[in-house]
């Protein structure tokens, strides 16, 4: 499911579909910004909602809605379709985060067999993004945008329906009286309280789990950081493809480590800021390979992080926890948009990226204090 979700051949050309439509580079960048609104506002209550209802059925819905949005962008490609493409897709992804993670530890109830599942899963699914980011070319070459389209939208309606075939968590159905809106504002509540209770350890692990995979919004600035290294036009998906296999090696790894330990950890997110910094300052292209191993070793801790937190979670609202850490996350990811703006050299700003990196690896290696 992960790799349909993952495995679209319309995210590498998306951006080229609308500007082939008409649209300038700053009406795209609105379109960002209702995606970024409206997955922001409907994360945490989105959570909520798979607490109290049924996690797999707000999973497939959310990979349905995402799937109509990608529809609506083929009928209806201008700008008004592309906003509310966009809208729908910002919403469905509200809808599938951390459903299918929540779903998954409640079945398997340990953190070191969470990791092993999850690893794999996200090694799939890297490998999926890779395969369709370099058969979007020769489908787009054979069927144009419609291709890419169609093939897009089965796949993540694939990956939705796949999903209602997962037994879902024991808890929904036990709680049909829970539906009403108090039942629902209580589940949020829960879910609140216990981010910010419990003497701070859900909360340190949600900080955590927020800030490593914010940082991997890097990725977004990584065919500038390339070119900056005199890399060409045809060079670049190559190294994409690099970044993609070593994040794929994260996750394979992470699943053989147990992440019970803080220390695998803390080292990861530790060698990531250093490789990150290092690759970025190397002035030349074989710099690259640290930054594609900084992502890999980021990756790594991705899954230890999430999986740290799930541990620490109790209760029903693990959904609307694991929410609160998604937002987080995208919150961090403005920041370092926001930082990006700086007027420095792109080398610099990734050598100063890997500063609030290094702060979160001391985050993360201290001690769980006692509950």
């Amino acid at each position: 499911m992960r790799a349909c979700a993952e495995a679209v051949l319309l995210y590498p050309v998306y951006a080229l579909l609308m500007a082939d439509a008409g649209l300038t580079t700053a009406e795209i960048s609105s379109l960002f910004a209702i995606w970024s609104v409206v997955s922001f506002a409907c994360e945490i209550p989105a959570g909520a909602l798979a607490d109290v209802w049924s996690r797999k059925r707000l999973y497939a819905i959310g990979e349905l809605t995402t799937a109509t949005g990608f529809a609506l962008w083929l009928i209806w490609p201008s700008y008004p379709g592309f906003a509310i493409g966009f809208a729908l897709w910002g919403l469905g992804g509200a809808f599938s985060s951390g459903t299918l993670e929540s779903l998954v530890y409640d079945k398997l109830g340990d953190s070191t067999a969470y990791a092993q599942v999850i690893g794999r899963a996200d090694t799939v699914a890297l490998l999926g993004m890779l395969a369709a980011t370099l058969l979007a070319a020769p489908a787009y070459a054979t069927g144009g945008y419609l291709l890419v389209g169609i093939i897009s939208i089965a796949t993540v309606t694939l990956g939705g329906l796949l999903a209602l075939r997962l037994p879902d968590y024991e808890g929904t159905e036990d709680n049909s009286d829970e539906s009403s809106a108090s039942g629902y504002l209580t589940i949020l509540r829960d879910g609140v309280t216990e981010v910010f209770g419990r003497a701070g350890t859900v909360g340190r692990a949600v900080v955590v789990a927020a800030a490593v995979p914010g940082f991997s919004a890097l990725d977004e600035y990584l065919p500038l950081l390339s070119r900056d290294k005199d890399a060409t036009t045809s060079t670049v998906p190559l190294l994409f493809a690099l970044t993609a296999l070593a994040m794929a090696a994260g996750s394979a790894l992470a699943g053989r480590v147990s992440p019970g330990s803080a220390r695998p950890l803390s080292l990861a997110v530790s060698l990531a800021a250093v490789m990150l910094a290092a690759g970025a300052l190397i002035p030349h292209l074989a710099g690259m390979l640290l930054v594609s191993a900084a992502f890999g070793l980021l990756q790594f801790a991705m899954v230890h992080a999430e999986s740290r937190l799930q541990e620490e979670m109790t209760g029903r609202s693990r959904t609307t926890v694991l929410s609160v850490a998604g937002f987080g996350a995208e919150v961090c990811a403005v920041l370092l948009y926001a930082g990006f703006a700086l007027p420095l050299e792109l080398p610099a700003l990734f050598a100063l990226a890997a500063i609030p990196l290094l702060a979160t690896a001391l985050l993360t290696a201290r001690p769980t204090p006692a509950c």
